[in-house]
């Protein structure tokens, strides 16, 4: 059996694709004799936006500082696999095919969603294979996701919280951000990036009823960028640290997360200044800011134009990505801007549009291909008109690229953006 398969049979043994709660995990878990409960060191990380880039950063530091490290992190771009990284190294087909059986033998068909199926498995993992740390990513809210039974992790953190997945975590910031704070424990430190005040309220009113210790970004840490460098301070001491090699303004926010997990977890996993800048300008994580420098797309464009890749889905998220191409176009005015966007039915694509207005060149919208929660096109183009973007529709990336190589202008950028599950196929097709 391959792991595609059996993810495919366990597909069906609920319902629902998400259904936040915490008991069939816990059966699940005592079924399999307690995997989490012989876990290493976990370092748990929350938010809506960034918690990836946190973990991929803390997960490059603490490999700078020769620890063996495992990541989960959700959802994947190319395979399921990417999810599991034991000790560094994304998880082969026999070893994740055999641990979903195991796991699908001992739930013996009870419905279970394939999220907590695969956590689960992925605990046996971690559990079987040693190393010294698990960076552990929060699939969704926090309080009731599958990942949110470790009783004592070492650190958690909750990286900037924003409107997403209502229909799941509430329709509100406050709301959103208690489902967050949920992953917090009694005497645990957690690191907490920036966040808006009314969400920073919230988890500051659980942390004080739990007895949770907070490190809060602008508070007990910072960081800010001087010229080329990173200053981040903490605890009375500063650091100066290399650019974070994620691109972005908003990942000076997500390194200092990072950073201030790696001071906190010092004294378990022992981590240097000079640790933590190799580490984080070593980080590699696909998708976001990303330039494609080979495939079929980029061979369509002439030398001096680029091709780049985001899989960010919210408001928060096109407010960031915007802010950074305002930044290309003050760099290079003469170099225009065109953006393919495709999303999900389930996002704002208003919210993430409307602060791209006046800053691209052209605009062409697609379906996701193979996604059947994929937004139409045509509903994406009504959607940009509404916030007053022009906007043609394109059958595919392919030809949103095509169109935009035909710009006469001798330098440009084109953006592919919208969704991790776009991003998905635009990697597939790029090996």
């Amino acid at each position: 059996m391959t792991p595609e398969t059996i993810l495919e049979r366990l597909l069906r043994l609920h319902p629902k694709a998400i259904d936040l709660s915490l008991g069939r995990m816990e059966g699940m878990l005592a079924a399999l004799g307690h995997p989490e409960r012989a876990l290493p060191p976990v370092i748990h990380v929350a938010g809506t936006n960034g918690k990836g880039s946190t973990v991929a950063n803390l997960r490059s530091i603490l490999e700078a500082a020769g620890h063996r490290v495992h990541t989960y992190t959700s959802p994947h771009l190319v395979r399921f696999n990417e999810r599991i990284v034991l000790a560094g190294r994304e998880i082969d087909d026999p070893a994740f095919a055999a641990i979903l059986e195991e796991c699908e033998q001992v739930n013996a068909g009870k419905p279970i969603t394939l999220f907590e199926i695969t956590t689960a498995a992925a605990f046996l993992a971690y559990a079987r294979t040693p190393a010294d740390a698990l960076v552990l990513e929060v699939g969704l809210g926090g309080r009731f996701d599958a990942t949110n039974v470790i009783d004592r992790p070492l650190a958690t953190a909750i990286a900037p919280v924003s409107m997403d997945h209502l229909q799941y975590l509430g329709d509100t910031l406050e709301k959103i951000a208690f489902e967050k704070a949920g992953i917090l424990k009694p005497g645990v430190p957690g690191i907490i990036g920036p966040q808006d005040p009314r969400g920073l309220a919230v988890i500051e009113a659980r942390a004080a009823e739990i007895g949770a210790p907070l490190y809060r970004w602008g508070r007990e840490f910072t960081a800010r960028m001087e010229g080329d460098r990173l200053v981040f301070e903490m605890d009375g001491t500063r650091e100066v640290l290399p650019r974070p090699a994620l691109p972005g303004a908003h990942q000076v926010g997500n390194a200092a997360i990072s950073l201030g997990l790696a001071r906190v977890i010092d004294s378990r996993l022992a981590n240097s200044p000079v640790d933590r800048a190799h580490g984080l300008e070593r980080t590699r994580w696909p998708a976001r800011l990303q330039r494609l420098i080979r495939g079929p797309l980029v061979n369509r464009l002439r030398p001096d134009w680029t091709l780049w890749l985001d899989g960010g889905h919210n408001e928060d998220a096109g407010r960031v990505i915007a802010e950074h191409i305002a930044g290309w176009r003050r760099a290079e005015p003469d170099a225009p801007i065109h953006l393919i966007l495709g999303m999900l039915n389930t996002k704002d694509p208003r919210g993430y549009l409307r602060h791209f207005q006046g800053l691209v060149a052209s605009l062409a919208t697609v379906t996701i291909p193979g996604e059947p929660a994929s937004l139409s096109a045509e509903d994406a183009a009504a959607a940009a008109r509404d916030v007053g973007i022009p906007v043609s529709v394109a059958a595919s990336v392919a030809e949103g690229v095509a169109r935009a190589a035909t710009d006469p202008s001798q330098r440009g950028r084109i953006l592919v953006a919208g969704s991790l599950y776009l991003a998905g196929k635009v990697l597939a097709d790029h090996g």
